[in-house]
Order: C-alpha cells, then sequence, then structure tokens
C-alpha cells in the first residue's frame, strides 16, 4: 500500500493561520464564560444570605435595634469569594399590615442597614422596599408611627392587621471582567455590575 503524500504546504498555511485567527476568540469566550460563572456565584450567595438574614430577623425579638447589626455582620462573614465589606450592601426591613382610615396598607415599622459594610466602603445602593432619608448608626431614624407611617408596596392587600414581616435585601457591586459587547444593533445582556436579591419572611 502506499503511503498519502503529504499535504501541501499551501493547505498547512491555511490551517495555521485560520488557528490563529480562531484561538483569541475562543480564550475570549473562556474568559467570558469564567465571567457568566463568577456572577452566578455571587448571585446564588446573596440569594442564600437574604433567604438566611430574613429567617434570623423573623425569629428574633420584637425590635432588632438590639440584633439588626449582629445578623447582618453574621450574614457577611458567611460570603466568600465575595468580598462584601468593600463591595456589598444589606437591608432589613420590618413591615406590618395596619389598618388605617384609609383602609388596610402596609407600614415601614424598622429599617437597618448594615453599618459596618457602608463605613469600610461607602458602597450604599438605595433599598428597593422603602428609602430612609436619615441613618444612625445604620438605623433609620424619624420614622413616623401609626396613621403617619410610611407605605409600602410590598405584599401589598396580603397582610393582615398587625401581620409582620421581614423584608432583607442584598446587593453587591460585582466586579466583570467583561462588560457588554455590541455587534450593531445588538448587545449582549448585562451581568452586573449592581447584583441584588430579595426575600421576605
Amino acid at each position: 500500500m502506499r503511503a498519502r503524500p503529504p499535504a501541501p504546504r499551501a493547505a498547512r498555511g491555511i490551517a495555521a493561520v485560520e488557528f490563529a485567527i480562531v484561538l483569541p476568540l475562543l480564550a475570549l469566550l473562556l474568559f467570558m464564560l469564567a465571567d457568566l460563572s463568577r456572577a452566578i456565584q455571587a448571585k446564588t450567595i446573596l440569594l442564600n444570605i437574604s433567604r438566611e438574614g430574613a429567617n434570623l430577623a423573623s425569629r428574633s425579638t420584637s425590635d432588632l435595634s438590639g440584633s439588626g447589626q449582629a445578623i447582618m455582620n453574621a450574614l457577611a462573614a458567611t460570603t466568600p469569594p465575595l468580598d462584601m465589606n468593600k463591595r456589598g450592601m444589606i437591608y432589613i426591613t420590618k413591615i406590618m399590615g395596619y389598618t388605617a382610615k384609609s383602609g388596610l396598607r402596609n407600614i415601614v415599622l424598622e429599617q437597618y442597614r448594615w453599618d459596618a459594610g457602608a463605613r469600610a466602603s461607602g458602597y450604599l445602593p438605595a433599598s428597593q422596599v422603602w428609602q430612609c432619608g436619615s441613618w444612625s448608626n445604620g438605623t433609620c431614624t424619624g420614622i413616623a408611627k401609626d396613621e403617619h407611617a410610611p407605605t409600602v408596596a410590598l405584599m401589598q392587600n396580603q397582610l393582615a392587621d398587625g401581620e409582620l414581616i421581614y423584608a432583607v435585601e442584598t446587593f453587591y457591586d460585582f466586579d466583570m471582567l467583561f462588560g457588554t459587547l455590541n455587534s450593531g444593533n445588538s448587545t449582549t445582556p448585562v451581568l452586573g455590575p449592581n447584583l441584588t436579591s430579595m426575600t421576605v419572611f
């Protein structure tokens, strides 16, 4: 049997050029895949600590002023590889169903933000439940009471009078390796930088 003749030099040269063109694209896709997996991991961690935070808040005493910061410190300590001290924030909001003259509504009783994180990073994304106007050591101050208490749309018309819920929000300023990619009129979705999660108990 006769041996196959070697491939012409031109064909080998074309294969080398194709490989040189495709290799950077494959490397780019690999880095983008790594970025996506990091974002999914960060989102999963935020979801888990918001669930655990809402669970702990709902089991605590009626007033979170003594335990709120301890809960948030404990949650932040369980987040490696995320750097919550420099890039994260946690809010706990206590909400109650309240029958007022205008009917049943959900009012804000207390709100806390993670003070250690605020002092360390200065990363202060706004709460999506309710935005406090005045803070003191991680506690919202000056919240009006009863008829004048601020209302929230969260779980509207689902709470009985006097029923309490706790909303725990977690935020993370995700450090993406790649931003969006534009191709003509198309843009790839944004994975960050602000990842959030919220759980209500």
